[in-house]
């Protein structure tokens, strides 16, 4: 298959909410949750969303603290990440005052412990640099993070990832493989795969192997041919 980053449906939402944040009104209203259920493609398009805007990129680890995450942060920053919790913020708070970068926090539910400790850190970065904070979580963050009103409070926009659509299929098809799917087709790829995007991909991958071997047996090069499945169409 081809190397391409396919803006599905999922992508669209993403995006509009990012510019809903950036033209926010309140300075400090600057955050962002993404959520839904595993495999609907929260990490990766937010992390290739992340590449082109030049955000930082932290995935959260089940034991972080407060000093943990300013540690990882200089890291992503590339600057001096010794001394105690106060000089780490100073200096990463300097820099993104400067830098104007987002901060996309995944898997950040365990930002959540020992009362939202970090993510409170994460709210004073958000508040004093007055740069986009994306976090992204399962589909029960919502509800814990609104247990801490002066975070939800401040979280602008609220995007849920849901399952890939047709036509999310029919243009992953387009843009990765050298075939294209009939209707029957992709409405059978979205059965298996529930709509995640990992099943989807997978299973496109074997649809292609299955295709070029039976060109290759046929002696047909492997073009855009229709791909044909059981249904009203085939």
């Amino acid at each position: 298959m081809k190397k391409a980053f396919v803006k599905t449906e999922n992508y669209a939402r993403f995006a509009a909410g990012v510019k809903a944040v950036e033209q926010r009104g309140a300075a400090e209203a600057g955050m962002m949750l993404v959520h839904g259920q595993p495999g609907y493609g929260k990490s990766h398009i937010v992390y290739r969303w992340a590449e082109e805007a030049g955000a930082v990129y932290l995935r959260a680890n089940v034991d972080w603290t407060p000093k943990y995450f300013l540690v990882e942060l200089c890291k992503a920053l590339n600057i001096d990440g010794r001394g105690t919790a106060q000089a780490l913020f100073e200096r990463c708070l300097r820099v993104l005052v400067e830098r104007q970068c987002p901060i996309i926090i995944d898997e950040a539910e365990f930002t959540l412990s020992s009362n939202a400790a970090v993510l409170e850190k994460v709210r004073d970065f958000s508040d004093r640099a007055e740069v986009t904070v994306i976090l992204i979580g399962m589909e029960q963050i919502q509800r814990s993070i609104a247990r801490h009103k002066q975070i939800s409070s401040r979280i602008a926009q609220v995007v849920e990832f849901g399952p890939c659509s047709a036509a999310d299929v029919a243009l992953a098809c387009k843009q990765l493989c050298d075939y294209q799917l009939s209707p029957g087709m992709t409405a059978e790829v979205l059965r298996l795969s529930g709509g995640r995007t990992r099943g989807v991909l997978n299973i496109l991958a074997t649809i292609e192997r299955s295709h070029q071997r039976a060109c290759r047996i046929r002696g047909r090069p492997a073009g855009r041919a229709a791909v044909r499945g059981r249904g009203a169409d085939s």
